[in-house]
């Protein structure tokens, strides 16, 4: 959420960013019903004092003996009563559409990020790995014999519908060792704090992430009002929800491994094939709340985090930062992890690590306070897959596959299937 304070003192600046972001003149709409609700507060604060000096004057009138002025005075205080009430109910009215508005507009995107409308305008900062070459045409994840067995969307189908999987035998333990491999990696590599969190949230919390109120349709929300966490972002940045840190306790890492649940309602036709797009998946996702001075420099160690994870699997990436037309809501800068998928003969994003500045934690209102003394300021608030676990799995199995149905497995992998090296074209780990 925004700072009103600061679109009032430099409404220019504020448009000129969001019109970055394709949002044009929306100083306006906020400072018209900020103004229009101080200037109600300033009425209720008048009525108010005129209610309390008439209140001093009724007691003198009836000990003069003047009815007349009594009379006139007692009506005057239940008048400003009533206006008062109605203006301060006024006013509560506009603070809520402010507060509404201000919930709906995206952050402001940090002055290095590249302009652009779409995914077109993204720029790549950095490569790592080289495609592997084959001497065969390499299939996609889920033709493959190794994982057939292993891959059922039919029955997947029948238990939830469309863009589900069950996973079983060799590449369900895959799976599995993945996001173990991906944790224990975060944590004695990274410093990460291991963290398990629930999955069903209130509201409050989404509100918290900007998740809601603007896109609630991506989610799942439950009968008793309750929502499935589209990300553990949701539950590992409010943890510091309503909280003052001190400095001494930043910054704060955390990192989970939960189930992730999104309707991808904006993605009607999109990766139906396969589970490259899913209703129910699972991540590893790091979250770090810092000072504000430091988020830049935390949002680079972040990016660090998960490019290590694709190159301990020796998963060809590149990592690119998105442009201003391709970015989150609430991020003031994102990079995109772009993973290799020789069935697919290209690039597909596999983490995305963002930078939240203070949006988040005005939502939250979660702040910091400096150990020497001060005034409290607000966190910083960042997030970003470590990986996406089933993301990773069909890279690991497109990029180890070979000619004969088989899938070699990342050597960094083996001590997490015990010793195990490849599923076999029959979908046995050996």
């Amino acid at each position: 959420m925004h700072d009103i304070r600061a679109i009032r003192d430099n409404p220019a600046a504020f448009d000129a960013a969001l019109s970055r972001r394709g949002l044009a003149g929306m100083s306006s709409q906020v400072l018209a019903l900020d103004e229009a609700r101080r200037a109600r507060i300033l009425a209720a604060e008048t009525a108010q004092a005129a209610q309390n000096a008439a209140s001093k004057e009724v007691g003198a009138a009836k000990a003069r003996g003047d009815e007349a002025e009594f009379e006139r005075l007692r009506a005057l205080v239940a008048e400003k009563k009533a206006e008062n009430a109605a203006l301060t109910e006024a006013a509560k009215a506009d603070d809520a559409a402010l507060r509404e508005l201000l919930m709906t507009i995206p952050n402001l995107p940090a002055a290095d990020v590249p302009d652009g409308a779409d995914e077109t305008g993204n720029v790549e900062i950095r490569r790592w790995g080289t495609p592997r070459r084959f001497d065969f045409a390499p299939r996609e994840h889920y033709q493959l014999p190794a994982v057939q067995q292993g891959m059922d969307f039919e029955t997947a189908a029948k238990l939830s519908g469309s863009r589900f999987v069950v996973l079983s035998g060799a590449v369900a333990r895959v799976h599995r060792a993945l996001a173990q491999f991906m944790l224990d990696t975060h944590v004695g590599d990274h410093g990460l704090t291991e963290t398990w969190t629930p999955v069903l949230v209130k509201p409050e919390m989404m509100f918290g992430t900007g998740q809601l109120p603007k896109f609630g349709e991506d989610s799942y929300e439950t009968t008793n009002g309750w929502w499935l966490v589209p990300t553990a972002e949701v539950t590992l940045t409010n943890i510091v929800n309503d909280e003052t840190l001190a400095e001494s306790a930043l910054p704060r890492r955390y990192v989970a491994h939960t189930q992730c649940f999104r309707s991808e309602a904006g993605s009607a036709g999109r990766d139906t094939a396969g589970m490259l797009r899913q209703h129910q998946f699972e991540k590893v996702e790091m979250v770090s709340v810092t000072r504000p001075g430091e988020s830049m420099a935390e949002h680079e160690r972040m990016t660090r985090c998960a490019e290590a994870i694709l190159e301990k699997l020796g998963l060809p990436y590149r990592t690119v930062v998105l442009c201003t037309g391709d970015m989150g809501f609430g991020a003031i800068k994102t990079h995109d992890l772009e993973v290799w998928l020789p069935g697919q003969d290209c690039y597909r994003e596999i983490s995305s690590v963002s930078n939240c500045g203070d949006f988040q934690a005005r939502r939250m209102n979660a702040r910091w306070k400096p150990d020497t003394g001060g005034k409290p300021d607000f966190v910083h608030t960042l997030n970003g897959s470590g990986l996406a676990v089933g993301r990773c799995l069909i890279a690991v199995l497109e990029n180890g596959q070979q000619e004969d149905g088989s899938v070699l497995l990342p050597e960094a992998l083996h001590p997490w299937l015990g010793g195990k090296t490849r599923i076999t074209a029959e979908g046995a780990l050996a």
